[in-house]
């Protein structure tokens, strides 16, 4: 065994520790205090073993995705490479999600109370619905709104709003839109890696960001939604700054606008940016219309917002106040802030554990460019991760929550050698969460 595979294994290790630490001091909190408000903590689930529709798929999808997704990754055409990550991908997240059944894994995960679909009919008038929004955040207030949907601006509720006056009513159609376009959010990644460092990294990281464990939670949640918004708009812009294209930089705006309107944790999404800004400066010192097209496209979503009377501002500070009425005012933070990283460590997998060491030491070391090209992206990423941790307005849930940011820690794992016996790992870890816990939010 060499050095490095060894400090990759003691990585991956520390993060299993980590985990294991992390579960039982919160049993041991909860069962004592009750203060956690999670009944397997470090994450939100039940203890239930199960077995379902999905799992002959899952276990199937995982075997043939650990034998022959890094060799065809490594051989297909890149936009067959795309396709075929998206569809394995949609597959994966659609067989984990079905281990719970349809009707438990999907059709009514978006139903439930504090979920988006409750608050439909209250908006019948859209334009009055967005300038009463804020009247209804804080609890104790007329009517106020179920716990997701003040803990986000409209966008988010917004969008399952427009499904259903489209015609696509339902938890069913909600669940599998947030599926199908969270699946595409490795594509976007995959896209700013090959812009950004290089396309070999890209395809390493390929099978990685398809078999990842965060899989359990991206079927079915409206994060994997905001994930994938949130890597597209990154990927536009790494579009932009490479090709020098003013079309793609605006799209990317526009796109980090609806982000800001769908989390206000997203907005930390601008330090992978500004890391895409800083990566692709050659092209912005070129062509300087570059900012002012991805600053006209960033203005669209906020403008339109503020004009319909829905102050961005005021709704964050009162939902503040909201979140200090509920339990996040009674979650111990000298838990959460080291038991979130646990989150972080279970959705992400032991190979970005290994993949995370292997981006610090590129970043020390002086190697070819690409690597560190992509070694930036990583870490800043997990410094938008960190920030998200220490600001106290994410205690628990963020197996689900940082969704956003995992995504970009991923690609870390193209650093890895033996990708089979890494994926091998991620895989297993995955199945076993999903036949082990009934998650839940």
């Amino acid at each position: 065994m060499t050095r490095s595979l060894r400090r990759d294994l003691y990585a991956a290790g520390a993060a299993a520790l980590l985990v294991t630490v992390a579960v039982l001091v919160g049993r041991h909190i909860q069962f004592t205090r009750h203060t956690l408000f999670v009944h397997w903590p470090p994450v939100f689930a039940e203890w239930d073993p199960h077995v379902g529709p999905g799992t002959p798929a899952a276990v199937l999808l995982a075997v043939a995705t650990v034998a022959y997704g890094p060799a065809l990754a490594a051989r297909l055409p890149w936009r067959a490479l795309l396709a075929a990550s998206w569809a394995t991908a949609t597959a994966w997240i659609l067989s984990l999600a079905l281990v719970d059944g349809w009707h438990q894994g999907i059709a009514v995960r978006l139903t439930t109370r504090e979920e988006y679909l409750r608050v439909i009919g209250r908006f019948h008038d859209i334009p009055a619905t967005l300038r009463d929004f804020t009247h209804h955040i804080v609890s104790g207030t007329p009517s106020p709104w179920p716990a997701h949907v003040a803990g986000h601006p409209p966008g988010a509720t917004l969008t399952f709003v427009l499904l259903d006056r489209i015609g696509l009513r339902g938890g069913g159609w909600a669940g599998t839109w947030c599926v199908v376009v969270g699946a595409t959010a490795c594509l976007a990644v995959l896209v700013a890696v090959r812009a950004l460092a290089d396309e070999g990294l890209a395809r390493r990281a390929a099978p990685f960001l398809v078999l990842t464990p965060a899989a359990v939670w991206l079927g079915t949640s409206a994060d994997a939604y905001f994930a994938a918004v949130a890597a597209w708009s990154v990927a536009l812009l790494a579009l932009a700054v490479t090709r020098r294209s003013l079309p793609w930089a605006a799209a990317s705006g526009l796109l980090l606008g609806l982000t800001c309107y769908l989390s206000y944790g997203l907005t930390l999404i601008g330090l992978v940016a500004a890391a895409v800004l800083l990566l692709g400066r050659d092209g912005v010192r070129e062509r300087p219309a570059l900012l002012a097209a991805l600053l006209a496209g960033l203005v669209v979503v906020p403008l339109v917002f503020t004009l319909a009377g829905f102050n961005w501002w005021t709704a964050y500070h009162l939902l503040v106040t909201r979140y200090y009425q509920g339990v996040g005012g009674t979650r111990p933070y000298g838990y959460w802030v080291w038991a979130n990283l646990a989150c972080a460590a279970l959705i992400t997998g032991p190979a970005t554990a290994a993949g995370l060491r292997r981006t610090a030491t590129t970043l020390t070391r002086r190697t070819d460019p690409a690597p560190v090209r992509l070694a930036l992206l990583v870490a800043t990423a997990l410094l938008a991760l960190l920030i998200a941790d220490l600001s106290g307005m994410s205690k628990a849930e963020t197996e689900r929550i940082w969704l956003p940011f995992a995504m970009w820690l991923l690609p870390a794992c193209a650093y890895l050698p033996n990708p089979r016996a890494w994926l091998t790992a991620q895989a297993v870890l995955a199945l076993l969460l999903n036949h082990l816990l009934l998650t839940g939010w």
